[in-house]
């Protein structure tokens, strides 16, 4: 709990005071660990689109899909680092690790399968005539999910990056 600033008894926790000179996002543990495991998931996939086609695709930076799921590792990586934070039998790490399963299988579940209809719906259209009146139909978007070893590589990316982030942490206070 935050500590109260000023006059008065400062030794008094309140939920309702926040003493802005003793906390920074910047050292936000978890926050900052889920934001490098995602980083480092999405240029995977830029690197990796260049290393299989030879071609840069600047949208691998932002997009969903493919090798490793981003998704995943934040989720991995915020919880993981709550459990080394808080502890991992805190009511915090409970309600992270129970949403980070949920997106997960988000990811290889729902989106996986909307993105493989959006694979047969383009087909379709592409199919049709061209006088036909949706013939000239933009593409659905056909890369949204995950198969589930790219949920799990994600998660592993997740929990190695909270996992290091923590021994830094350490090593530096």
């Amino acid at each position: 709990m935050a500590r109260l600033s000023g006059a008065g008894d400062s030794s008094v926790a309140s939920p309702f005071s926040f003493s802005y000179s003793s906390y920074s996002v910047f050292q936000n543990y978890p926050l900052i660990s889920a934001l490098v495991a995602f980083a480092l998931a999405q240029s995977i996939k830029f690197f990796t689109t260049w290393y299989k086609e030879r071609r840069w695709e600047p949208k691998r930076l932002i997009g969903s899909g493919g090798m490793p799921s981003s998704h995943s590792s934040t989720v991995a990586a915020l919880a993981v680092a709550i459990g080394f934070q808080d502890g991992f039998g805190s009511s915090v790490f409970a309600a992270a690790i129970v949403i980070a399963c949920v997106v997960m299988y988000d990811a290889f579940g729902v989106r996986l399968h909307a993105g493989r209809q959006a694979e047969v719906l383009n087909q379709i259209v592409y199919e049709l005539p061209a006088e036909h009146p949706l013939a000239e139909t933009r593409p659905l978007r056909e890369l949204l999910g995950h198969t589930p070893l790219q949920v799990i590589a994600g998660a592993i990316l997740g929990f190695v990056t909270a996992a290091i982030a923590f021994l830094i942490r350490q090593v530096a206070s």
